[in-house]
């Protein structure tokens, strides 16, 4: 079932049921009130004929049938009998109606002195007449002709009434259903013509007013972000294809080239270091591609513990030492508040993260030196990487992060353009903060801000 068919039927059965109610409510209502007024004109019907029987004025009993029978305003099937204080019958228009009166009904008017009840489809009422010390029981009976005729039309009126309005609420629910729903259809053909060749199309936002303009708003954000994620994932694909491809190449063919001609051991022993230097950059780049996907898409999986920063610079010194041995790596740590350095992170993350950025300020700094500063703050700690190196422009400052991006300063420094783009993801899954600033007079410094 549509949500359009769900709509009109709950917008109809809405509607349908409150006007029910609402028709139940004045008939009932109605009804009620005819019945008390029908009673109050038997009341006072029956007090009057009393009144005619045993007030000052009689008149014979033959008199008053003949005045009733030809009365205008003679109740329908109307009927008066009169009882004494015994129960026996002293005057009775009709032939029934004493035969209908039990002893509880008369007792009943006794106690409460004036009484309704119903005797099959009638009304009777009966109230004490007293006159000169004397009373009597005066019972009257009627049927409520013209008050029954109104109910059954009113009953009439309002189901048929009810009928109209529901079809009609069907009618409008379909129409109204109809209008609301088409921005749906219109956003629905937009969605059809945005394809993996259109993914640059957009839906249109209108006013971005109402809650569909809003909803337009919200998924053009989210195609926005996919064909961001997209481009970058084509680019990737090309470029990590094309750095894989390039140290590839690079070793079959000095394999190829030992294999062919008859070399010296120095030779052959110059052409394997070689080939070892291409192994071991395609195996760092490997391990960089294999962290910042595993970064992009295993996030929630990833475990924090306790770790020493201390400990980890140690690590990454001794290690990037035994690679380079031209290195020079000059670590300071700053503790004014006697503060441990330690925070929750994924080591192995970090240590990479830091192993990267020293490499990156060695291989860039004048005379293969590096400056690494870890300072100990209440709620965060710092890291600073300087290098006198070449500086960063400003317009590759901007680029560097993004994954093989090379600024200008790289030409003849082996590299990939990975590290750093890693080393960002890497930060910002810690809810860091990384900065570079770079220039002629300050050399490169590499901040980051990690919380404690």
């Amino acid at each position: 079932m549509t949500i359009r068919t769900r709509f009109t039927f709950l917008f109809t059965g809405i509607v349908s049921m409150l006007l029910g109610i609402f028709c139940l409510t004045i008939y009932f209502e109605a009804a009620f009130h005819q019945t008390r007024e029908f009673q109050e004109r038997l009341r006072k019907e029956a007090i009057t004929s009393a009144t005619f029987l045993l007030g000052k004025d009689l008149i014979s009993p033959e008199l008053f049938r003949q005045l009733t029978k030809r009365q205008i305003t003679t109740l329908t099937n109307e009927e008066l009998v009169i009882f004494d204080l015994r129960g026996e019958v002293s005057y009775e228009s009709g032939t029934v109606l004493s035969s209908q009166i039990t002893a509880k009904q008369l007792e009943q008017i006794k106690q409460e002195g004036e009484y309704y009840w119903r005797i099959d489809e009638n009304n009777a009422f009966g109230t004490i007449f007293e006159l000169n010390g004397q009373k009597q029981i005066v019972i009257m009976e009627a049927f409520d002709k013209y008050g029954i005729s109104k109910q059954q039309n009113l009953r009439l009126m309002l189901f048929f009434g009810w009928i109209g309005i529901v079809l009609l609420s069907l009618l409008a629910g379909w129409f109204l259903t109809n209008r609301f729903l088409s921005p749906v259809k219109k956003i629905i053909q937009e969605i059809d013509k945005i394809t993996g060749s259109k993914i640059g199309l957009r839906l249109n936002e209108g006013k971005r007013t109402d809650e569909l303009e809003q909803l337009s708003i919200r998924f053009n954000q989210m195609l926005n972000r996919l064909e961001e994620a997209f481009n970058t994932q084509k680019a990737f694909v090309s470029h990590a294809s094309h750095e894989l491809r390039t140290p590839l190449t690079s070793i079959t063919g000095q394999i190829q080239v030992s294999l062919m001609v008859d070399t010296e051991a120095a030779e052959l022993r110059e052409s394997m270091k070689s080939v070892l230097d291409d192994i071991q950059q395609l195996n760092k780049l490997t391990n960089n591609l294999l962290d910042l996907t595993s970064i992009k898409t295993h996030q929630e999986g990833i475990k924090y513990e306790l770790i020493n920063l201390v400990q980890v610079l140690l690590q990454a010194q001794t290690e990037l030492k035994n690679k380079n041995s031209s290195y020079k790596i000059l670590m300071t740590y700053d503790d004014p508040n006697e503060l441990l350095p330690e925070m929750y992170a994924n080591e192995p993350l970090i240590y990479t993260t830091i192993v990267n950025l020293i490499d990156n300020g060695a291989k860039f700094g004048k005379d293969n030196v590096v400056e690494v500063n870890l300072e100990v703050l209440e709620s965060e700690i710092l890291l600073t990487f300087k290098n006198a190196g070449i500086p960063i422009s400003q317009e590759d400052q901007a680029t560097i992060f993004e994954p093989f991006k090379r600024g200008k300063n790289s030409r003849n420094i082996k590299g990939h353009g990975v590290g750093l783009s890693l080393v960002k993801q890497v930060i910002e899954l810690h809810h860091g903060l990384l900065q570079v600033v770079s220039s002629q007079d300050e050399g490169t410094i590499f901040t980051v801000k990690l919380p404690r």
